[in-house]
């Protein structure tokens, strides 16, 4: 039985990173890196004057994928929580020319610091819900045929999406990145790394069909007498009502050509795009205004750090592991840990929903028993036998094996020397110690090899 330490406590801690993390199920024991902002968040109000005074050169914004202005000091998005500005020090005049400190000046609640320091704070947690998202596959690295990323006028998904967004940085305007005109022929090409085992990802993304298919009836709607063709291997639209939409799209004029995109190349102030319809057995070529890939959802960067600290593990792609694809699909096999989002594999916002939400009813769950039962097959260690060479400690991916030291007599005299021990917490019984140990001191319990002998010994009776 396992103790479940209940934290009832809310703490909102943004622009910071995990450090470390320790501990098991019920005890977890979490160190954080809070991030200088160079702003005290207690005396900001999140005026915006330091923001509209800062003389920095105008920078391309994260959070628009470059299509945005923004500061050296700004406010990452509009619905930022808290409300808080960032201070850019690597394009800061202050840091880079030893002058400037306008914000500071302009600022009214003083809230402005320039000698704040990263800070290390450490938080005891009951569980740990994993959602760090995706990131988009890096096409221009792979996809010479559309342009390695040199033309401006082929853009993301993810791109198009800001700029269609009353919030963003064209007020909902579709606009050619290159010389700000209104498109008239837009073409969509989807599976940019999806579906692509020779550059790309082998896995299906999942997303894709239904964005372009949204992004294809915004350019009807939103754009007089302009065209949308849609370039696509197969449209796969599972899910409440999307075939519905789909089908709307293509009824208010959206074109769908079956085939593969050859080749992108630029004449005069349009992109010709070279392909092939299927269909008709025939190549084909379009004028674009404007180029739209659907590219490949990937893990987050930074995700095999992360599942390294934590102590889960990660399938071929690079997604964190569910215990079971069926019947446990928001837990991990370290207990204590769960799923939610996109750090599993590509999903779309209802299923993503969905699975936050089991995620907070496993967490509930969790914290509403004093104690729990864990599983009594976990490994065990034979202290006589242990020399502690410490192979184990790297191997166990849960983190469970640590070297601790022991007392023993040896002729009269006390002596002390490392041995493993496992928390029986986080151990989860899948024997890779016992392949690494040469002295057999570790066994996962009830599969020890005299136990296993018994039993065939037992069957053949």
């Amino acid at each position: 039985m396992v103790a479940v330490a209940q934290h009832p406590r809310i703490k909102l801690m943004t622009y910071s990173e995990v450090e470390e993390v320790g501990g098991y199920v019920g005890n977890f024991e979490v160190t954080i890196r809070k991030k200088a902002r160079l702003v005290i968040e207690d005396k900001c109000t999140g005026c915006g004057i330091c923001t509209e005074k800062c003389p920095s050169k105008v920078l391309e914004s994260e959070f628009d994928y470059g299509l945005g202005p923004r500061k050296a000091i700004y406010t990452p998005f509009a619905q930022a929580v808290p409300n808080i500005p960032v201070l850019d020090k690597d394009n800061c005049r202050l840091f880079t020319r030893g002058r400037c400190g306008i914000c500071q000046k302009m600022c009214p609640a003083d809230a402005i610091d320039y000698e704040q320091q990263d800070q290390l704070i450490t938080e005891k947690f009951g569980a740990i819900v994993m959602a760090t998202g995706y990131d988009l596959f890096p096409w221009e690295e792979t996809y010479g045929e559309y342009g390695f990323g040199k033309y401006k006028d082929v853009i993301t998904g993810m791109q198009f999406e800001r700029m269609s967004n009353a919030s963003g940085p064209t007020g909902g305007h579709i606009r050619r990145p290159s010389d700000g005109k209104e498109p008239k022929n837009v073409v969509f090409i989807k599976c940019v790394g999806s579906r692509d085992p020779e550059k790309g990802k082998s896995y299906c993304s999942r997303a894709c069909c239904m964005y372009t298919a949204k992004h294809a009836h915004q350019v009807i709607d939103k754009i007089e007498d302009s065209k949308a063709f849609v370039f696509y291997m197969d449209v796969r639209t599972p899910g409440k009502a999307y075939d519905e939409f789909y089908e709307r799209s293509v009824s208010e004029g959206a074109i769908y050509v079956r085939g593969r995109v050859s080749k992108i190349y630029p004449k005069e102030d349009k992109l010709v795009v070279k392909g092939e319809d299927t269909l008709l057995g025939m190549p084909l070529e379009v004028e674009a205004d404007l180029v739209v890939l659907a590219t490949a959802m990937i893990p987050a960067e930074g995700h095999q750090s992360i599942a390294k600290k934590v102590g889960i593990s990660m399938d071929k792609d690079g997604w964190f592991q569910e215990a079971h694809p069926k019947l446990r699909p928001v837990e991990t096999l370290t207990a204590g840990v769960y799923l939610a989002g996109a750090c599993q594999g590509p999903k779309d916002i209802p299923d993503t929903v969905s699975q936050a939400s089991a995620a907070a009813a496993k967490v509930a769950a969790l914290f509403s028993q004093e104690r729990m039962a864990t599983d009594p097959q976990v490994a065990a260690v034979n202290n006589d036998r242990c020399s502690g060479c410490g192979l184990c400690v790297p191997t166990c991916p849960y983190k469970a094996i640590t070297l601790v030291p022991i007392q023993e007599r040896v002729m009269g005299k006390t002596i002390e020397r490392l041995v493993a021990s496992v928390n029986k917490g986080l151990c989860q019984g899948c024997g890779n110690c016992n392949v690494a140990c040469r002295s057999s001191a570790i066994n996962v319990k009830g599969f020890t090899d005299e136990q296993i002998l018994m039993e065939v010994d037992a069957l053949c009776l």
